[in-house]
């Protein structure tokens, strides 16, 4: 599931200038929508890239300030969601009919315009609730918004509505938004922030990356041979990120089990700490990225997405900033677990550090019986993606 993270932006805000401090704060942070009122969507557009959802309006001159605004050349602009709900059934401003089985879903609110594809609801009582659970059977997006967010039946909503919608549920702080990803062990789709404070829009993004995350069980495995081999194309991954002490990445030769190689953050007598860069291996290794899937050393580009990962399995995402290929004087290292054997090929060099049971290691004082941390899952792998199929790497 991929979580996203809106910012409600429209006239309830206030006056432009405050809407566009919220919008301008939450494009640093990184949400990946911003709901705003029609006549609002040029606006958002000349501010940034993100995407636009705009509460269809009957008349757009309603939320223009002034004339001088009304001639904006960007007004006119088309969002890429129209939501209908608001100052209607949606939101309580019209009753709801008294039938919720016969008409009352996303065509009660739509009238008569057909680019609505988004329902918003308040859910004030338990009708509001079927109704958008309703609504939600022909949106695309269904946001639901609580009076008193611990009460919102949230856990309904999710177990009802299924796939046929994203279930958007309104927060107003970066621990409601937590909250309401982890709901059900299942979460809702996104979440639409309501505030104006900068830290709690940052965090509601760090939040919407922690749910997205896979926590690895990562195990040891008994080092079985440390051997000097010839020269080889290393690789070394510099990110655009900073790395952990306890961070790094999952390398090796085989697809099925990766070896734990630390980020260079240590100081050493040879040479400065590299707290961005991943001394990875030779060309032909994986690297494991953060769809789950791996792609080989020599394919990793600037832009690209590695997955990074701290010993306790706890994983994060992080940019490609450069790739270094070089030829360099090599180790074999081979570890079995589970009567298994892995391999994988490391650059013969101090600061090249691995995790044991004793800590972090120099891949230069590395020996067999040493306990070395990796990723092991009985599968192969076809252009990077898990398969159920017999295939022999040696």
């Amino acid at each position: 599931m991929t979580r996203s993270v809106w910012l409600k932006a429209d006239d309830s805000v206030g006056d432009w200038e405050a809407r566009k401090r919220r919008i301008t704060a939450g494009l640093e942070a990184g949400v990946d929508w911003v709901l705003v009122d029609e006549a609002d969507v040029g606006r958002v557009r000349s501010l940034g890239e993100v995407n636009v959802a705009a509460f269809r309006t009957d008349t757009d001159a309603s939320l223009i300030d002034d004339v001088e605004e009304a001639e904006d050349p960007e007004e006119g602009a088309v969002a890429d969601a129209y939501v209908v709900g608001k100052d209607g059934e949606g939101d309580g401003t019209i009753d709801l009919p008294n039938d919720l089985s016969g008409s009352a879903d996303l065509t009660t609110l739509r009238r008569a315009d057909n680019r609505a594809n988004g329902a918003y609801v308040r859910i004030l009582s338990k009708e509001y609730e079927s109704f958008a659970e309703t609504a939600a059977e022909d949106a695309d997006y269904t946001i639901v918004v609580g009076e008193d967010w611990t009460i919102i039946p949230l856990e309904n909503l999710i177990a009802r509505i299924g796939e046929e919608t994203d279930l958007v549920a309104g927060v107003t702080t970066a621990e409601e938004a937590r909250t309401a990803f982890e709901t059900l062990e299942i979460g809702s789709d996104s979440v639409l922030l309501d505030s104006d404070d900068p830290d709690e829009i940052r965090k509601t993004v760090e939040a919407r990356d922690a749910a997205e995350r896979e926590t690895l069980e990562l195990r040891w495995a008994e080092v079985t041979a440390v051997e000097r081999t010839g020269m080889a194309d290393r690789v070394c991954v510099d990110t655009g990120n900073l790395l952990e002490h306890d961070e790094g990445m999952l390398v090796g030769s085989m697809g099925r089990g990766l070896f734990f190689v630390h980020a260079e953050t240590a100081e050493s007598p040879y040479v400065a700490s590299r707290p961005f860069r991943v001394n990875a291996g030779a060309v032909h290794a994986y690297v494991r990225t953060p769809d789950g899937g791996t792609k080989y050393l020599s394919e990793l580009k600037s832009g690209d997405e590695v997955q990074v990962v701290d010993s306790e399995g706890h994983t994060r995402e992080a940019i490609v900033g450069r790739v270094k290929i070089e030829k360099r004087p090599m180790f074999r290292v081979e570890a079995e677990l589970e009567g298994d054997r892995v391999e994988t090929l490391l650059q013969n060099a101090e600061t090249i550090k691995v995790r044991t049971r004793e800590g972090r290691k120099a891949v230069t004082d590395l020996e067999a019986g040493d306990e070395i941390l990796l990723y092991y899952e009985d599968t192969a792998r076809h252009f990077g993606e898990a398969v159920e199929e017999s295939i022999i790497e040696k």
